[in-house]
Protein backbone atom coordinates (compact mmCIF):
# COMPACT_ATOMS: atom_id res chain seq x y z
CA UNK A 1 0.00 0.00 0.00
CA UNK A 2 1.34 3.40 -1.04
CA UNK A 3 0.79 6.13 1.58
CA UNK A 4 1.32 9.12 -0.69
CA UNK A 5 1.51 12.34 1.27
CA UNK A 6 -1.66 13.69 2.82
CA UNK A 7 -0.10 16.64 4.63
CA UNK A 8 -0.95 16.45 8.33
CA UNK A 9 -4.05 14.31 7.75
CA UNK A 10 -2.29 11.20 9.07
CA UNK A 11 -5.58 9.73 10.27
CA UNK A 12 -7.03 8.84 6.91
CA UNK A 13 -4.10 6.53 6.15
CA UNK A 14 -4.78 4.62 9.36
CA UNK A 15 -8.38 4.24 8.21
CA UNK A 16 -7.29 3.07 4.75
CA UNK A 17 -5.05 0.44 6.28
CA UNK A 18 -7.79 -0.74 8.66
CA UNK A 19 -10.14 -1.20 5.70
CA UNK A 20 -7.50 -3.28 3.89
CA UNK A 21 -7.19 -5.49 6.97
CA UNK A 22 -10.97 -5.92 7.19
CA UNK A 23 -11.11 -6.77 3.48
CA UNK A 24 -8.58 -9.56 4.00
CA UNK A 25 -5.94 -7.66 1.97
CA UNK A 26 -3.62 -6.45 4.72
CA UNK A 27 -0.46 -5.12 3.01
CA UNK A 28 2.86 -6.64 4.02
CA UNK A 29 4.71 -3.55 2.76
CA UNK A 30 3.93 0.13 3.20
CA UNK A 31 5.64 2.57 0.80
CA UNK A 32 5.35 6.00 2.39
CA UNK A 33 6.03 9.59 1.39
CA UNK A 34 5.65 12.85 3.36
CA UNK A 35 2.89 12.59 5.97
CA UNK A 36 2.34 8.99 5.01
CA UNK A 37 5.69 8.21 6.65
CA UNK A 38 4.33 9.11 10.10
CA UNK A 39 1.18 7.05 9.50
CA UNK A 40 3.34 4.16 8.27
CA UNK A 41 5.52 4.28 11.39
CA UNK A 42 2.44 4.19 13.64
CA UNK A 43 1.01 1.22 11.71
CA UNK A 44 4.32 -0.64 11.76
CA UNK A 45 4.99 -0.19 15.46
CA UNK A 46 1.55 -0.92 16.93
CA UNK A 47 -0.36 -4.23 16.79
CA UNK A 48 -3.88 -3.34 15.68
CA UNK A 49 -6.12 -0.64 14.23
CA UNK A 50 -7.53 0.45 17.59
CA UNK A 51 -4.09 0.99 19.13
CA UNK A 52 -2.94 2.92 16.05
CA UNK A 53 -5.92 5.24 16.07
CA UNK A 54 -5.55 5.78 19.82
CA UNK A 55 -1.89 6.75 19.39
CA UNK A 56 -2.69 9.34 16.75
CA UNK A 57 -5.47 10.70 19.00
CA UNK A 58 -3.16 10.84 22.02
CA UNK A 59 -2.22 14.00 23.95
CA UNK A 60 1.43 13.68 22.86
CA UNK A 61 0.46 13.82 19.17
CA UNK A 62 -1.77 16.81 19.86
CA UNK A 63 1.12 18.57 21.59
CA UNK A 64 3.34 17.82 18.59
CA UNK A 65 0.92 19.67 16.30
CA UNK A 66 0.61 22.51 18.82
CA UNK A 67 4.40 22.77 18.73
CA UNK A 68 4.58 23.74 15.05
CA UNK A 69 6.09 27.22 14.93
CA UNK A 70 6.58 29.91 12.31
CA UNK A 71 10.16 30.57 11.24
CA UNK A 72 11.60 34.10 11.35
CA UNK A 73 11.07 34.25 7.57
CA UNK A 74 7.32 33.48 7.79
CA UNK A 75 6.00 37.01 7.40
CA UNK A 76 2.94 37.43 5.15
CA UNK A 77 4.62 39.86 2.76
CA UNK A 78 7.68 37.67 2.36
CA UNK A 79 5.54 34.57 1.80
CA UNK A 80 3.37 36.35 -0.76
CA UNK A 81 6.42 37.76 -2.52
CA UNK A 82 7.89 34.25 -2.74
CA UNK A 83 4.68 32.94 -4.32
CA UNK A 84 4.63 35.80 -6.83
CA UNK A 85 8.28 35.36 -7.81
CA UNK A 86 7.88 31.61 -8.33
CA UNK A 87 4.77 32.14 -10.45
CA UNK A 88 6.50 34.70 -12.66
CA UNK A 89 9.63 32.59 -13.09
CA UNK A 90 8.77 29.60 -15.24
CA UNK A 91 12.29 28.17 -15.22
CA UNK A 92 12.68 24.59 -13.95
CA UNK A 93 15.10 24.59 -11.01
CA UNK A 94 17.37 27.05 -12.81
CA UNK A 95 19.19 27.88 -9.58
CA UNK A 96 20.12 25.78 -6.58
CA UNK A 97 17.48 26.56 -3.93
CA UNK A 98 18.29 27.53 -0.37
CA UNK A 99 16.54 24.69 1.44
CA UNK A 100 18.59 25.46 4.54
CA UNK A 101 17.18 28.94 5.19
CA UNK A 102 14.17 29.56 2.93
CA UNK A 103 11.26 27.93 4.77
CA UNK A 104 8.15 28.95 6.71
CA UNK A 105 7.77 26.63 9.69
CA UNK A 106 9.73 24.76 12.35
CA UNK A 107 9.04 21.09 13.14
CA UNK A 108 9.17 20.29 16.89
CA UNK A 109 12.40 18.50 17.81
CA UNK A 110 10.72 15.26 18.93
CA UNK A 111 8.49 13.30 16.55
CA UNK A 112 6.26 11.25 18.91
CA UNK A 113 6.29 7.82 17.29
CA UNK A 114 5.43 4.58 19.10
CA UNK A 115 8.49 2.67 20.35
CA UNK A 116 9.72 0.01 17.99
CA UNK A 117 8.86 -3.50 19.22
CA UNK A 118 11.26 -6.42 19.00
CA UNK A 119 11.59 -8.45 16.89
CA UNK A 120 11.11 -6.25 13.83
CA UNK A 121 7.35 -5.86 13.35
CA UNK A 122 5.16 -6.29 10.29
CA UNK A 123 4.31 -4.78 7.92
CA UNK A 124 7.60 -3.74 6.37
CA UNK A 125 7.96 0.00 5.88
CA UNK A 126 9.83 1.86 3.14
CA UNK A 127 10.08 5.66 3.27
CA UNK A 128 10.98 8.04 0.43
CA UNK A 129 13.21 11.09 0.85
CA UNK A 130 15.58 13.10 -1.31
CA UNK A 131 19.27 13.47 -0.54
CA UNK A 132 20.74 16.88 -1.35
CA UNK A 133 23.78 16.77 -3.61
CA UNK A 134 24.73 20.33 -2.71
CA UNK A 135 25.65 22.30 0.38
CA UNK A 136 24.39 25.58 1.83
CA UNK A 137 27.28 27.50 0.30
CA UNK A 138 26.00 26.63 -3.22
CA UNK A 139 22.50 28.07 -2.75
CA UNK A 140 21.63 30.59 -5.43
CA UNK A 141 24.16 29.34 -7.95
CA UNK A 142 23.04 28.42 -11.48
CA UNK A 143 22.36 24.69 -11.65
CA UNK A 144 23.34 24.36 -15.34
CA UNK A 145 21.83 20.91 -15.84
CA UNK A 146 23.47 19.37 -12.79
CA UNK A 147 21.55 16.76 -10.77
CA UNK A 148 21.21 18.18 -7.27
CA UNK A 149 19.01 15.50 -5.63
CA UNK A 150 19.02 11.73 -5.35
CA UNK A 151 15.79 9.92 -4.45
CA UNK A 152 16.58 7.76 -1.41
CA UNK A 153 14.58 4.79 -0.12
CA UNK A 154 14.88 4.08 3.60
CA UNK A 155 14.06 0.52 4.66
CA UNK A 156 15.38 -2.84 5.74
CA UNK A 157 17.72 -5.20 3.89
CA UNK A 158 14.90 -7.01 2.09
CA UNK A 159 13.50 -3.75 0.75
CA UNK A 160 16.98 -2.68 -0.34
CA UNK A 161 17.45 -6.00 -2.15
CA UNK A 162 14.11 -5.66 -3.96
CA UNK A 163 14.99 -2.09 -5.01
CA UNK A 164 18.59 -2.90 -6.01
CA UNK A 165 19.37 -1.68 -9.50
CA UNK A 166 16.07 0.15 -9.89
CA UNK A 167 16.27 3.66 -11.34
CA UNK A 168 14.59 6.77 -10.00
CA UNK A 169 11.53 7.22 -12.20
CA UNK A 170 11.56 10.97 -11.50
CA UNK A 171 15.15 11.32 -12.68
CA UNK A 172 15.24 8.72 -15.42
CA UNK A 173 11.93 9.19 -17.24
CA UNK A 174 12.35 12.80 -18.27
CA UNK A 175 10.40 14.53 -15.53
CA UNK A 176 13.40 16.60 -14.47
CA UNK A 177 17.17 16.64 -14.90
CA UNK A 178 17.58 18.05 -11.38
CA UNK A 179 17.18 14.52 -9.93
CA UNK A 180 19.80 11.80 -10.42
CA UNK A 181 18.81 8.76 -12.51
CA UNK A 182 19.83 6.22 -9.88
CA UNK A 183 17.83 5.32 -6.79
CA UNK A 184 19.75 5.15 -3.50
CA UNK A 185 18.81 2.85 -0.61
CA UNK A 186 19.64 3.25 3.07
CA UNK A 187 19.17 0.43 5.60
CA UNK A 188 20.78 2.22 8.55
CA UNK A 189 18.68 5.37 8.97
CA UNK A 190 16.65 5.26 12.22
CA UNK A 191 12.91 5.18 11.61
CA UNK A 192 12.26 8.48 13.40
CA UNK A 193 14.88 10.24 11.27
CA UNK A 194 13.52 8.73 8.04
CA UNK A 195 9.99 9.85 8.90
CA UNK A 196 11.18 13.32 9.84
CA UNK A 197 13.09 13.57 6.56
CA UNK A 198 10.06 12.56 4.52
CA UNK A 199 7.72 15.16 6.04
CA UNK A 200 10.19 18.01 5.40
CA UNK A 201 8.32 19.53 2.47
CA UNK A 202 10.14 22.28 0.59
CA UNK A 203 9.01 25.85 1.26
CA UNK A 204 7.21 24.66 4.41
CA UNK A 205 10.14 23.16 6.35
CA UNK A 206 13.92 23.26 6.49
CA UNK A 207 15.80 20.36 4.94
CA UNK A 208 16.73 17.71 7.52
CA UNK A 209 20.23 16.64 8.50
CA UNK A 210 20.81 13.00 9.50
CA UNK A 211 23.60 10.48 9.18
CA UNK A 212 26.07 13.06 7.89
CA UNK A 213 23.92 14.19 4.96
CA UNK A 214 21.10 16.63 4.22
CA UNK A 215 17.70 15.61 2.89
CA UNK A 216 14.49 17.07 1.57
CA UNK A 217 11.08 15.44 1.85
CA UNK A 218 9.09 12.76 0.08
CA UNK A 219 7.52 15.34 -2.25
CA UNK A 220 10.47 14.65 -4.53
CA UNK A 221 8.53 11.53 -5.65
CA UNK A 222 5.15 11.82 -3.97
CA UNK A 223 3.43 9.07 -5.99
CA UNK A 224 6.11 6.37 -6.46
CA UNK A 225 3.97 3.92 -8.42
CA UNK A 226 6.88 2.55 -10.47
CA UNK A 227 8.81 1.82 -7.29
CA UNK A 228 5.75 0.20 -5.70
CA UNK A 229 5.38 -2.18 -8.64
CA UNK A 230 9.01 -3.26 -8.39
CA UNK A 231 8.66 -3.93 -4.65
CA UNK A 232 5.35 -5.84 -4.65
CA UNK A 233 3.08 -8.02 -6.75
CA UNK A 234 -0.13 -6.27 -5.60
CA UNK A 235 -0.34 -2.47 -5.29
CA UNK A 236 -2.97 -0.26 -3.65
CA UNK A 237 -2.62 3.48 -4.27
CA UNK A 238 -4.75 6.62 -4.18
CA UNK A 239 -6.36 8.74 -6.83
CA UNK A 240 -5.19 12.16 -5.68
CA UNK A 241 -6.45 15.70 -6.02
CA UNK A 242 -4.44 17.97 -8.27
CA UNK A 243 -1.77 20.31 -6.97
CA UNK A 244 -2.72 23.96 -6.57
CA UNK A 245 -1.73 25.74 -9.77
CA UNK A 246 -1.00 29.06 -8.06
CA UNK A 247 1.23 27.96 -5.18
CA UNK A 248 2.31 24.31 -5.21
CA UNK A 249 3.04 23.94 -8.93
CA UNK A 250 5.42 26.95 -9.12
CA UNK A 251 7.17 25.87 -5.90
CA UNK A 252 7.83 22.30 -7.07
CA UNK A 253 8.90 23.56 -10.49
CA UNK A 254 11.37 26.02 -8.93
CA UNK A 255 12.86 23.50 -6.47
CA UNK A 256 12.72 20.15 -8.29
CA UNK A 257 12.08 21.16 -11.90
CA UNK A 258 8.97 18.95 -11.95
CA UNK A 259 5.59 19.62 -13.56
CA UNK A 260 3.80 17.95 -10.66
CA UNK A 261 0.34 17.79 -12.22
CA UNK A 262 1.71 16.27 -15.43
CA UNK A 263 3.38 13.66 -13.23
CA UNK A 264 0.10 13.08 -11.36
CA UNK A 265 -1.85 12.58 -14.59
CA UNK A 266 0.76 10.05 -15.68
CA UNK A 267 0.53 8.17 -12.37
CA UNK A 268 -3.26 7.99 -12.63
CA UNK A 269 -2.84 6.35 -16.03
CA UNK A 270 -0.60 3.55 -14.72
CA UNK A 271 -1.81 0.05 -13.73
CA UNK A 272 -2.55 -0.69 -10.07
CA UNK A 273 -4.59 -3.41 -8.40
CA UNK A 274 -6.64 -1.14 -6.12
CA UNK A 275 -7.31 2.55 -6.69
CA UNK A 276 -8.54 4.37 -3.57
CA UNK A 277 -10.29 7.63 -4.43
CA UNK A 278 -9.21 10.43 -2.10
CA UNK A 279 -9.40 13.13 -4.76
CA UNK A 280 -12.04 14.98 -2.73
CA UNK A 281 -10.10 14.96 0.56
CA UNK A 282 -9.83 18.75 0.81
CA UNK A 283 -13.59 19.16 0.50
CA UNK A 284 -14.52 16.15 2.64
CA UNK A 285 -12.14 17.08 5.47
CA UNK A 286 -12.30 20.86 5.15
CA UNK A 287 -11.72 22.53 8.50
CA UNK A 288 -10.22 19.49 10.22
CA UNK A 289 -6.69 19.11 11.52
CA UNK A 290 -3.86 21.63 11.20
CA UNK A 291 -4.79 24.81 9.32
CA UNK A 292 -2.63 27.46 7.69
CA UNK A 293 -3.57 31.06 8.44
CA UNK A 294 -2.18 34.58 8.26
CA UNK A 295 -2.04 36.40 11.60
CA UNK A 296 -1.69 39.97 10.38
CA UNK A 297 -1.29 41.54 13.82
CA UNK A 298 1.51 39.12 14.70
CA UNK A 299 2.96 39.52 11.17
CA UNK A 300 3.18 35.75 10.79
CA UNK A 301 2.01 32.94 8.56
CA UNK A 302 1.08 30.18 10.99
CA UNK A 303 0.18 26.50 11.16
CA UNK A 304 -2.57 26.19 13.75
CA UNK A 305 -3.66 23.01 15.52
CA UNK A 306 -7.29 22.47 16.61
CA UNK A 307 -8.19 24.81 19.47
CA UNK A 308 -8.89 22.05 22.00
CA UNK A 309 -7.77 18.48 22.53
CA UNK A 310 -11.39 17.32 22.24
CA UNK A 311 -11.66 18.94 18.81
CA UNK A 312 -8.39 17.31 17.80
CA UNK A 313 -9.69 13.85 18.76
CA UNK A 314 -12.87 14.47 16.75
CA UNK A 315 -10.78 15.52 13.74
CA UNK A 316 -8.67 12.35 13.96
CA UNK A 317 -11.87 10.30 13.97
CA UNK A 318 -13.23 12.18 10.94
CA UNK A 319 -10.00 11.54 9.04
CA UNK A 320 -9.94 7.86 10.04
CA UNK A 321 -13.57 7.33 9.00
CA UNK A 322 -12.97 9.05 5.65
CA UNK A 323 -9.98 6.85 4.84
CA UNK A 324 -11.82 3.71 5.95
CA UNK A 325 -14.88 4.45 3.78
CA UNK A 326 -12.86 5.26 0.70
CA UNK A 327 -10.63 2.18 1.00
CA UNK A 328 -13.54 -0.14 1.86
CA UNK A 329 -15.25 1.04 -1.33
CA UNK A 330 -12.08 0.50 -3.36
CA UNK A 331 -11.42 -3.04 -2.11
CA UNK A 332 -15.04 -4.05 -2.70
CA UNK A 333 -14.93 -2.76 -6.27
CA UNK A 334 -11.52 -4.34 -6.90
CA UNK A 335 -12.98 -7.72 -5.91
CA UNK A 336 -15.47 -7.20 -8.75
CA UNK A 337 -12.72 -6.21 -11.18
CA UNK A 338 -13.43 -2.47 -11.22
CA UNK A 339 -12.34 0.81 -9.64
CA UNK A 340 -14.25 3.79 -8.21
CA UNK A 341 -14.87 6.80 -10.38
CA UNK A 342 -12.73 9.76 -9.37
CA UNK A 343 -14.95 12.19 -7.47
CA UNK A 344 -12.87 15.30 -8.12
CA UNK A 345 -11.61 15.02 -11.68
CA UNK A 346 -10.07 18.09 -13.28
CA UNK A 347 -7.89 18.64 -16.30
CA UNK A 348 -4.95 18.76 -13.91
CA UNK A 349 -5.37 15.25 -12.48
CA UNK A 350 -7.24 13.36 -15.22
CA UNK A 351 -5.31 10.23 -16.21
CA UNK A 352 -3.12 10.21 -19.31
CA UNK A 353 -1.97 7.08 -21.07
Amino acid sequence: MVLAGGGFRFGYYLGMHAAAVDAGREPDLLLATCGGAVAGAIIRNLPDSAARKAWLASPQMYEFFRGLRSSPQATPLRALAGIALRRMNGARAARIPDLFNDYLFEIPPALPLPPEPAPTPEPALAIVGGRLLFGPDEAGQLRQGRAIYRVTLFGDERIAALAAGQPSAIGRDGWTDAVAHDLATDTTMPLADAARISIADVVYFRCQSAGGADYTGGAIDLFPIELARCLARHVSIEMKQSYDQQTAIPALRAVFGIDANARLRHVHGQPADVWIDTSDVSQALRGTGVQKRIAWRANRVQLVAPATYERYVADVDAQWQYGYRRAREAYALAAQGSSPAMRNTTRHNKATA
